[in-house]
Formats: structure tokens, C-alpha cells, sequence
């Protein structure tokens, strides 16, 4: 498989090995990260104010569109402060790792606000690409996730994608891309908010509600 020279291989498991040392230096630094996951290419940053702000102003975010939490073990909740609901904890364990997001409470003074969504919550996904979970795991903490695309445009299914769209952070070292090959075409994942008396899907997505409900029959919302 070629990787353009501006990417850094991300494939096979010796590949993901090689990267981890810079990966996780940049994203110390304070670096954005684009990287591939179960669903579409994402950007992220760690999980502090300022590099938050460096992907805000990269992707000219609106105030009520925040960012999710990407994690690769529970461990990672707890130590954000995040708690999962009873009805959060039936889902997430039928469909963690995978494309289910949960909106959870929690997260006060470990979380910056500005991730925190209209509803109070902080949207969380326990990714199951394993590339990334490994290198979650080596950094040890989650990170942010957003679609790696322009305002507007589709999502980026792979690092040339990144590339032609955002030359100027690449050529800079703000963004560092890891180049996980071209993605097969696929919804993002789907959002339930679980911060209410009853858990509702706000954005439909990879696993439909009628799969949710399954496990979780007082599932509200997407019909």
C-alpha cells in the first residue's frame, strides 16, 4: 500500500508500533492528530484546554458543536470523572468497542467545558479500530475526535483526502496524519444522550436504533 510522504504509515501492526513514540510526542505538544477509525477519518487533539482551542479554531467550530472523547478501556472514564448511567452501562456493554456514542454526565473540572454539549454531557466512544486503540492505550488517556473534514464538505475516507484539504497545518506540524488506507464508505457513529430520564439517539448513525433497542427497549428517538 502507498503512503504519501507527508503521512505517516498506520496499516499493520508494526507500522502502528513505529509511530507511537512521535504520535504521542505530538499530541503532548499540543499537535492535532488526524487518524483513522471504525467509521471515517477523525481529528484530535489531547484532552486539555488549549489544544481543544487549537482544534476549534482549525475547524471553525461553533460553540454548540463540540467535540467527542475517544477512549480504549473504562479505566479512561474514571479517570475523567465520566460516569456511565444504567442505561448508558446496558449499551455500552453490548456495543463497546464500536460505532455507539454515549452523552454522559460527569467530567467537572477534568473535562474542559468547551466539550461539554448543549444537553451537559460529555460524548464518549470506546473506539474498536485496532490501530488506535493501541495507540490510546500507549498514551494513556483519551483524546478528541471530530470528522477530518472541511465545513460543508464530505468525510475524509483516507490520508490523501487530509492532504489535499489541509496542506497548510500538515506543512506546518500542527497536524501530524496517520495514514490508516482508504476506508470503505460508512456512517459515522450513532449518538445517544443519556443524560435524561430516558436515553434518546440525537444522531442516527452505524448502528441503527432498532439494533439499540434490542438491548434497550426505552430507547427514544430515530423512530
Amino acid at each position: 500500500m502507498s503512503t504519501p510522504s507527508q503521512a505517516v504509515p498506520f496499516w499493520s501492526p508494526d507500522e502502528v508500533e513505529a509511530s507511537l513514540s512521535r504520535t504521542i510526542r505530538h499530541l503532548r505538544d499540543g499537535g492535532v492528530l488526524a487518524y483513522p477509525t471504525e467509521t471515517l477519518y477523525g481529528f484530535g487533539t489531547a484532552v486539555n484546554r488549549e489544544a481543544v482551542e487549537v482544534l476549534v479554531q482549525l475547524k471553525q467550530r461553533p460553540a454548540q458543536k463540540p467535540f467527542l472523547l475517544l477512549i480504549a478501556g473504562s479505566d479512561m472514564l474514571d479517570r475523567l470523572g465520566l460516569k456511565l448511567t444504567a442505561d448508558a452501562s446496558i449499551l455500552a456493554a453490548r456495543h463497546w468497542p464500536g460505532p455507539v456514542t454515549l452523552v454522559l454526565p460527569g467530567g467537572e473540572r477534568r473535562v474542559p467545558e468547551r466539550l461539554r454539549g448543549p444537553e451537559g454531557g460529555i460524548a464518549v466512544r470506546w473506539t474498536s479500530h485496532p490501530g488506535l486503540q493501541r495507540l490510546l492505550r500507549a498514551y494513556g488517556d483519551p483524546i478528541t475526535s471530530t470528522s477530518a473534514n472541511r465545513p460543508r464538505q464530505p468525510p475524509a475516507m483516507s490520508a490523501f483526502d487530509i492532504l489535499e484539504q489541509w496542506p497548510g497545518p500538515v506543512a506546518s506540524g500542527t497536524m501530524r496524519v496517520l495514514d490508516g488506507g482508504r476506508l470503505q464508505p460508512s456512517e459515522p457513529s450513532t449518538v445517544v444522550d443519556c443524560m435524561g430520564a430516558r436515553p434518546r439517539v440525537i444522531r442516527p448513525g452505524a448502528i441503527p436504533a432498532s439494533v439499540l433497542r434490542e438491548s434497550l427497549p426505552r430507547l427514544l428517538g430515530d423512530r
